[in-house]
């Protein structure tokens, strides 16, 4: 019997990216295409959902060169949560004041909204209390007002449709503007049981898209992973080359499908604190360029400055919180490529991997190992530098856009033992943000016992050892790397009515790849290093106040 498969498209910052997936869950090939981002002004990033598409279209085709047409059973998409403008003939509409048409996508990290999202947040509406309290200038009523607001003529009086780019990429598969539960919940403010609010929309100054029962932002939806239309469209499928009516499940933002790839798996015979406990006590994080932190729960939850509780937004029936940090992979670059001795690193790293080209966090592992005491630990080195890492703001717990990073501990030398050292401290601070969500989260009523990882900061040794000791629990990673595209492959699974539900679906799909232990003797270490970390955020707190003062 021939194999069966299914496609997963992960469309993410900087690049999109599809596999071949196994009803095993095994990803037989994958391939990757960029994407653009421009960035008109500071804090504005745009980019192009027609470059988008048509990458997402070279990838597919290339992934499935030489596989029958009908061998694959469902395409599934997962996506960052930017936000796509189209007109009524659904043509791209411009989100700058350059008027460049193709560049219709506001991006999820774009900050341009941040005073329109303090506004929303200072009303106090109650829809705010699904989002942690504070409205996040990353989510999508913000980003809307600042459109009207900054450019009623050349944008939102021409604009027709406001989609989530999942969204977006599942109505070009199919041609259905049904929405999916995961983005209209956790960015868009829609509550499943009651719709829209128009309340919130018109207290914001957004009446307007009340016009026809809510049709440019959405008024049909359905939970992830349900079959969309009549599959995919003959043009799609041209596109795509994929057969026509190919099943097609609603989409996910791209943190929700690495949720999906890897917290549903099978821990039987590791031993781990969540063998014999409801899938409620893991944590998945999806650590890339910013990380998520997603946490399920049978129950609403609701945790200050954590987004959430959102129903049916990654596992059906399930209610999600979802924490994060705005910069993580982010950051370590900006820390490791601003520092003085970065050019001696590259040159360092070249001559140690010649095969695996610039390799520099790997070369900056071994040269962290080199440079500790005989049988001592690498977080040690950190004893004496620290970082607040909110350098692009804090999304969790915190939720204020406006805090900045800081370094305590910076000597007047710059050599590439200082470089190395701050690229530690800068994991550090990231893996005790982590804690500081935890710490949240259970103080609400969560109880998460095992961090299950993905995403390309999961592939550093050193970042997922860390998060083990900072925070006491286990790490789980996944079988196969690529967890973020076997959960939207999972997505088109289940739209094939192969499994009959995505419970069904991730528990076989998705597997235990290795166990990461925490150090327990680190844990008084990472108390006082913690205790210096929360007293950071207090420091910067205390400056602004002095530095307002007339």
């Amino acid at each position: 019997m021939a194999e069966v498969y299914y496609v997963g498209v992960d469309v993410g910052t900087a690049s999109v990216r599809a596999a071949l997936v196994t009803r095993a869950g095994r990803v037989e090939s994958t391939a990757e295409q960029p994407i653009s981002i421009w960035e008109p002004l500071t804090d504005h990033y745009v980019q192009s959902s027609t470059e988008i598409w048509d990458k997402c279209c070279t990838a597919v085709k290339r992934l499935t060169h030489g596989v029958e047409r009908s061998q694959v059973r469902g395409i599934g998409f997962d996506a960052t949560c930017s936000l796509v403008v189209l007109d009524q003939s659904f043509q791209p509409v411009p989100v700058s004041q350059d008027g460049d048409p193709q560049r219709n996508v506001v991006m999820w990290m774009d900050h341009r909204a941040a005073e329109q999202a303090a506004r929303i947040t200072s009303a106090g509406h109650g829809v705010l209390s699904r989002v942690g309290g504070v409205m996040s200038p990353e989510m999508q009523p913000p980003k809307l007002l600042w459109l009207k607001e900054n450019l009623r003529g050349r944008c939102w009086n021409q604009a027709s449709h406001f989609l989530d780019l999942p969204d977006f990429l599942s109505w070009k598969a199919t041609g259905s503007l049904t929405r999916s539960l995961c983005t209209l919940v956790c960015k868009w403010t829609y509550c499943p049981s009651e719709g829209w609010d128009a309340g919130f929309w018109t207290s914001i100054g957004l009446e307007d898209l009340l016009e026809n029962n809510f049709s440019k932002i959405g008024n049909v939806t359905c939970s992830p992973g349900s079959p969309l239309g009549d599959g995919l469209s003959q043009e799609a499928a041209s596109d795509l080359g994929l057969e026509t009516g190919t099943a097609v499940g609603a989409s996910l933002i791209d943190a929700h499908a690495g949720g999906l790839g890897v917290i549903g798996a099978d821990v039987k015979g590791f031993n781990l604190p969540c063998e014999h406990q409801p899938i409620t006590s893991r944590m998945a994080m999806i650590c890339g360029t910013s990380t998520c932190h997603m946490a399920i729960s049978e129950q609403p939850l609701f945790v200050p400055g954590v987004w959430g509780p959102c129903l049916s937004a990654m596992v059906p029936g399930m209610w999600l919180n979802e924490g994060g940090q705005s910069a993580t992979g982010r950051l370590m670059e900006h820390m490791v490529k601003g520092h003085a001795a970065y050019t001696q690193l590259q040159e360092e790293a070249r001559h140690r991997f010649p095969l695996n080209g610039e390799n520099l966090y790997t070369y900056l592992n071994s040269h962290l190992s080199s440079m500790a005491d005989s049988g001592s630990a690498v977080d040690l080195l950190g004893s004496s530098l620290h970082v607040w890492p909110d350098f692009h703001g804090n999304r969790s717990p915190l939720a204020d856009p406006n805090l900045k990073g800081m370094v305590i501990g910076l000597p007047l030398s710059q050599t590439l033992d200082d470089l190395a050292l701050l690229y530690l401290a800068t994991i550090q601070a990231l893996a005790l943000g982590t804690l500081h969500i935890l710490e949240a989260m259970k103080e609400a009523g969560h109880d998460i016992r095992t961090l299950f990882l993905c995403g390309g900061l999961s592939k550093n040794a050193l970042y997922v050892q860390i998060h083990a000791n900072a925070t006491g629990l286990p790490v789980v990673l996944p079988d196969q790397k690529e967890a973020v595209l076997i959960g939207a492959a999972v997505l088109g699974a289940c739209a094939s009515q192969d499994y009959s539900s995505i419970q069904e679906a991730m528990e076989r799909m998705a597997k235990v790849g290795k166990v990461v232990l925490p150090d327990g003797e680190l844990r008084s270490f990472y108390e006082r290093k913690n205790k210096v970390f929360l007293r950071l955020f207090a420091h910067q707190r205390e400056y602004q106040a002095l530095m307002s003062q007339r």
